[in-house]
């Protein structure tokens, strides 16, 4: 069955017909929440066999508009999984020494290597999305990125990189919600910026650039699923089940051994 959220390589892309309510596609918000604590421990079986076997590897990169979610989907998602064999990076604005380099130097460091489960807060997207609406660099720069993006995720996956990609899509009435809650609640006033208000007056261009992310950049090998998130429940199980689905399809085993257990003796002497 095909997953309802994938983005199909070359299709045309408008966020205005994607739903960003999760209880469209699931109206069992108890069953939902029911079953993801079964994935999770699934998905730690999963990631102990992916870490031992150290072939292969997968990483997980979550972009949304600011409150989209993406903290509270890697904490509800990989809750349980041994932090050795995962890795967050969160991409922010580049250091001085970064700007020296390309634009995927950064990025390159950061990915996983082979047993690992990298997750990225932010990505290498950024600079098709941000650099774009913000015009921080030209068009003639960022339009060329997109190319490069797929060369990139095309390297990693022939080094055995599985890459699975979220783009956590909520509704501008989700997201005034969720700056609400910020300032209101002072354990989360934190997570609240001024910029998050001047990013929210860009809300149309910022769909528009992620309209061509997702267009340009949704591959065979490494896929763009547009995950409606204005439903917490939803998107923490969707996402889930699909990064089980995928280490499923993966099947890494923990490694045979060359000799028999009996023949070793750790009785007392």
């Amino acid at each position: 069955m095909a997953h309802p959220h994938i983005i199909p390589p070359g299709k045309k892309i408008d966020l205005k017909g994607f739903s960003t309510r999760g209880k469209d596609f699931h109206d069992n918000r108890e069953q939902a929440e029911a079953e993801l604590p079964e994935l999770r421990i699934e998905l730690a079986e999963w990631q102990r066999k992916l870490y031992s076997e150290g072939k292969q590897s997968l990483l997980v990169v979550l972009q949304a508009m600011d409150t989209g979610g993406k903290d509270g989907t890697i904490r509800h998602v990989f809750r349980g999984v041994n932090p050795q064999g995962v890795h967050v990076a969160s991409f922010k604005q580049p250091s001085d020494r970064e700007l020296k380099h390309d634009f995927l130097w950064r990025i390159h460091r950061e990915t996983p290597g082979r047993g690992m489960i990298g997750i990225f807060n932010r990505s290498h997207y950024e600079d098709v999305l941000v650099v774009r609406v913000e015009k921080i660099a030209p068009k003639e720069v960022w339009s060329e990125r997109y190319e490069l993006l797929n060369q990139f995720e095309s390297l990693l996956t022939h080094n055995n990189t599985r890459i699975l990609k979220f783009f956590l899509h909520i509704s501008p009435e989700e997201q005034l919600k969720r700056f609400r809650e910020r300032l209101e609640n002072p354990d989360k006033r934190w997570k609240f910026s001024p910029h998050d208000l001047e990013h929210r007056k860009h809300w149309a261009k910022y769909q528009t650039a992620y309209e061509d992310a997702l267009e340009k950049c949704s591959t065979e090998h490494a896929p763009w699923f547009a995950i409606p998130s204005d439903q917490k429940w939803y998107r923490n199980w969707i996402i889930c089940k699909t990064i089980v689905e995928t280490l499923r399809d993966m099947n890494p085993q923990y490694p045979t051994i060359d000799w028999e257990p009996e023949d070793f003796s750790l009785d007392e002497p």
